[in-house]
């Protein structure tokens, strides 16, 4: 077996290929043999492989919950000199949400899109938490980043041991090689990164920039379908899942940089962590292609509930309260009848967080462009500007079906309250007029009216006695 041959190519390659689906138990191998057929760690491993397992849950976390992956790598992780934090520090990466980095507001909270900084910045550096609640180190809770960068990762390779993030890309593609394999990830895809899986951002078309989801102590799964029954929305098939690649090449000084607590640390080796050549198990990272989604909306009257278009959904242990639910708003026909039919005027027990990575949103006719971000906590109301409630009512009831198209918007809902970081707070990027957009909207009671309804009632009624 000539291995030279069968090693990472050093350019992405120009056709990926995956397996598909979600839950499932995956298996692949970059050289046939490669995988242990009879256990799971034997006394030698084919070709002199190291056996490694990376765990996503207890090991007795009941069967249907349980998430583990078998690795078989030319170096085991373990091989690296110890930690250290990282110099310079990073200083707006996020674990622990409290009093000392972040403030809590009930104001509706709006931002323009990010400059990509002309200077050299790279995925880790141009990452930074927007808000989140609760804390990696109790595993509860969760962290909304956003990142914008204009150059690839270099001799290094990073991963979260806080949480599982789930990338946004708005703007240019990604290629994310990880210890499974390699994925491109464009703008209308999104990928998971589970907790501890190494991987690397490169950037093809230079400056990108994108939202990011971190969950602490859970993983998302697909949400139930309850009466809509066997099909709809998410498919499992359409999940992509990479195939073994592998790099067993020397690279001097290669580091890991590790998110660990909210901190950043980095070790030292003489390797890739992308050296494994086979795998197998149900902890993996995967990508899903948001124009496969199969939305369901109100045929008659009324406006559904968004949670109607769950993508993914991380629970907690109290049933149908979610963790942190990724829900999109993508093209769909409106049909409802007699119908206020965008969004509607809202007070919420849950926070919304909501970015839009292309066209416009429904609700807002200004000031929400693609690459921007807003915040609604619990409780804070919110729902369509002025413009977007003149137009609606204008059209009147006779508006007839008419189709949403070029826009694909998102929500990270969470039923914790987040508390927001001080330099999102501080931004230049910051909307302060944000307000503006609903103060516009003007009393349309008509007292006269109703007086006349009133006494009609009041009419009819004596002529009945």
């Amino acid at each position: 077996m000539d291995c030279e041959n069968e090693s990472r190519s050093p350019e992405f390659p120009a056709d990926l290929k995956y397996q598909s689906g979600f839950g499932n138990h995956f298996s692949s191998e970059a050289i046939a043999g490669a995988l242990p057929r009879d256990q799971n760690n034997p006394l030698v491993c084919p070709y002199g492989l190291y056996a490694e397992q990376i765990s996503g849950t207890s090991f007795t976390s009941p069967r249907k919950l349980n998430q583990r992956s078998w690795l078989y790598r030319v170096k085991p992780s373990v091989t690296h000199e110890p930690f250290k934090p990282r110099t310079p520090s990073h200083g707006k990466l996020v674990s622990e949400f409290n009093e000392s980095n972040s403030s809590a507001t009930p104001t509706q909270l709006r931002w323009k899109p990010v400059d990509v900084p002309e200077a050299p910045i790279d995925f880790i550096d141009g990452l930074y938490t927007v808000c989140g609640a609760g804390s990696s180190y109790l595993r509860h809770g969760f962290a909304i980043h956003m990142y914008a960068a204009n150059k690839s990762m270099d001799n290094c390779a990073f991963c979260s041991a806080d949480g599982d993030f789930l990338i946004v890309p708005q703007e240019g593609r990604l290629w994310v090689t990880t210890e499974f394999g390699k994925f491109q990830v464009s703008p209308g895809e999104v990928v998971v990164l589970p907790q501890g899986v190494r991987f690397v951002v490169e950037l093809p078309d230079g400056p990108s920039r994108g939202y990011v989801a971190e969950i602490f102590g859970t993983h998302f799964q697909l949400p139930d379908l309850g009466p809509i029954g066997a099909n709809g929305l998410a498919s499992p098939r359409d999940f992509l899942v990479p195939v073994a690649m592998f790099d067993q090449s020397s690279h001097p000084g290669y580091v890991i940089v590790q998110k660990f607590g909210g901190e950043l640390f980095t070790a030292k080796q003489d390797f890739s962590p992308f050296n494994v050549v086979a795998w197998h198990g149900n902890y993996v990272p995967y990508k899903y292609d948001l124009s496969k989604f199969c939305p369901y909306n109100t045929v008659l009257i009324d406006h559904g509930d968004p949670s109607i278009n769950t993508v993914l959904t991380a629970p907690t242990d109290k049933p149908g309260v979610a963790l942190l639910d990724f829900v999109i708003f993508p093209p769909r026909w409106l049909v409802a009848e007699h119908t206020f039919r965008p969004p509607y005027y809202h007070r919420n027990c849950m926070s919304e967080f909501m970015g839009l990575i292309y066209g416009g949103y429904e609700a807002k006719a200004d000031g929400f462009v693609p690459g921007g971000a807003s915040l609604h906590s619990c409780m804070t109301p919110h729902g369509p500007d002025t413009k977007t409630y003149e137009a609606t009512i204008a059209r009147g009831n006779e508006a007839g079906p008419h189709r949403i198209a070029n826009t694909l918007a998102f929500m990270f809902e969470s039923c914790l309250v987040p508390r927001v970081c001080r330099w999102a707070l501080e931004s230049t990027y910051m909307d302060h007029d944000y307000y503006q957009c609903w103060i516009g909207l003007k009393s349309h009671f008509t007292c006269e009216l109703a007086k006349e309804q009133t006494q009609d009632l009041q009419n009819g009624l004596e002529e009945k006695k």
